[in-house]
């Protein structure tokens, strides 16, 4: 279950990309458009800032903007940067060390399909895709 940061980040990269616009967006605005605590708003465009997203600027004038395309990020990509790790098992984690049973687990198969499809699923779409449906 995908956790609420995850879930508005998403709806922040998806009010930012909206907005069409080549200036700083106030959080203030984007937290009422999407009825979001500010607050909590803060917190989430920090992280996406660390990432790399968005940008931000204090001060007059000040906001937060995109610092791609919208048809350049997945939204696999958004949610792990904020959700962590799609894969449904720890040993199929990037990084992960070998799992000892691997040659003899029977459930392995299963969970790497499971893990493709989801990982296809979510990379396979663009900010972009949602913005224009």
């Amino acid at each position: 279950m995908f956790s609420t940061k995850g879930r508005y980040a998403l709806r922040v990269m998806i009010d930012l990309a909206q907005q069409h616009s080549d200036e700083y967006i106030p959080l203030k605005d984007i937290a009422e458009r999407q009825d979001i605590s500010k607050k909590y708003l803060e917190i989430i465009v920090k992280e996406l800032v660390h990432g790399g997203f968005v940008k931000g600027v204090s001060g007059k004038g000040g906001g937060y903007m995109l610092t791609r395309s919208p048809e350049e990020y997945s939204i696999g990509e958004i949610i792990e940067l904020m959700e962590g790790s799609l894969a449904p098992v720890a040993c199929l984690a990037d990084g992960a060390e070998d799992c000892p049973r691997e040659k003899v687990c029977k459930t392995l198969p299963m969970w790497t399909e499971f893990y493709m499809l989801e990982r296809d699923f979510f990379y396979g779409k663009k900010l972009s895709d949602i913005v224009n449906s």
